[in-house]
């Protein structure tokens, strides 16, 4: 829990007046706490972008959970969201902006960080950032979170750079940075993620893997950092995901309609609320909005000293064993997505509740039935193939 609390906003502008121990505990009070939807009209005039307040979603506790999860510990690799039409999956995505905590940011054009200095010594940074350096002042620049969204309809060239037209006209050649590049320590959003193109799954592979990627373009060539969270959406009823890019989304949630009927009046009733008078309506969950980000700040500063003791690893293992899930990013998501849920309650050590809770998150959508089709077929072989062998 941060220094932030009820008692240090006031019984009157948070509209609660009991302590919140956890950002979860957050979330739920809030959430459930009445929306006033009686609003004026608005003449908004001019477009001014009013994401619907991420508090006032109504049900979707894993998705919202996965979504938090995700922006605490970037190590989760994300989150995709599969459900169909009309879930809230990219009001949900959208919602998040407010919530974003900061980042360091280098101020240089060729990204100069104090880690390189460290990992590399002066010689692995520019000339101008090595005397910065020495003389003691910062590299970096604190800034918030943004999120980035990939259009449906991006190119390639929109993704990962092109060539500067202006500049070429000038005799000179210069790459302009795509929305890979733009999306480094920020969130990256792609909405019907399955449809997408190969060669623009195959950018967002090669960035993802690495947290860098080269753009070549005839004798240019560049490299960007591209450190991304990934957050995607998808209805299974437009097509499957390929599977090199599921295996790259760290949580997994099945986004189902609300079945409350009270919930889906209530979904309704804020909804359009927030159409008559965003303004308003966001301005309703302002102060816990402020608060909520503050505790997702405190859960990263927190983050790295949560531990996870070895009898919670070995569950964690056994587990992704008896399911037979091949991939060890089954373990990394798992055991990151538990320490970031213990930093959310403001826990340094991971308990089994934590994993009970990520599990389902992190595991589902994981198990290929191909796979152990395919290595059973293997083993009946081998078996064959090892008695022959000694009858030889």
């Amino acid at each position: 829990m941060s220094e932030y609390s009820d008692s240090a906003l006031g019984e009157k502008e948070t509209g609660y007046v009991r302590t919140v121990g956890s950002l979860r505990e957050l979330i739920d009070l809030v959430t459930g706490r009445d929306f006033k939807s009686d609003l004026p009209h608005e003449d908004a005039g001019l477009a001014d972008v009013m994401p619907f307040p991420f508090l006032a979603l109504v049900g979707q506790q894993e998705m919202k959970l996965a979504l938090l999860l995700s922006i605490i510990n970037p190590l989760v690799s994300g989150v995709l969201m599969v459900g169909p039409r009309g879930t809230g999956k990219t009001t949900t995505a959208r919602s998040l902006v407010e919530l974003l905590p900061s980042v360091e940011r280098s101020n240089c054009f060729y990204g100069c960080l104090p880690e390189d200095i460290l990992s590399g010594g002066m010689d692995a940074v520019c000339p101008d950032c090595a005397r910065k350096f020495g003389e003691g002042k910062p590299l970096t620049t604190s800034d918030r979170v943004r999120l980035i969204e990939l259009p449906l309809h991006a190119s390639i060239e929109d993704v990962v750079g092109w060539l500067d037209d202006k500049a070429e006209a000038h005799k000179r050649v210069r790459l302009q940075r795509g929305i890979l590049a733009n999306a480094d320590l920020n969130v990256l959003y792609v909405d019907e993620v399955n449809l997408l193109s190969d060669d623009i799954v195959n950018a967002i592979l090669d960035a993802a893997s690495s947290g860098v990627y080269t753009v070549r373009r005839g004798i240019i060539a560049a490299s960007y950092r591209a450190r991304f969270n990934l957050v995607g959406s998808m209805n299974p009823e437009e097509g499957n995901l390929r599977p090199q890019i599921m295996d790259r989304f760290g949580l997994r949630v099945i986004v189902h309609g609300l079945e409350d009927p009270a919930e889906r009046v209530e979904a309704y009733q804020r909804s359009r609320a927030y159409r008559v008078n965003p303004r308003a309506a966001v301005a309703q969950f302002q102060p816990e909005t402020l608060l909520a980000r503050d505790e997702i700040q405190s859960a990263r500063n927190l983050l790295e000293r949560v531990e996870i003791p070895p009898a919670v690893t070995q569950a964690g293992t056994a587990l992704i064993q008896e399911m037979h899930i091949d991939s060890l990013r089954a373990e990394i998501t798992l055991f990151e997505a538990a320490r970031a849920l213990a930093a959310a309650d403001a826990r340094a050590q991971v308990s089994l509740d934590d994993l009970r809770v990520v599990a389902p998150m992190a595991l589902r959508l994981r198990r290929s039935e191909f796979m152990v089709d395919y290595f059973e077929h293997r083993r009946k072989e081998e078996d064959e193939l090892h008695k022959l062998i000694q009858k030889m």
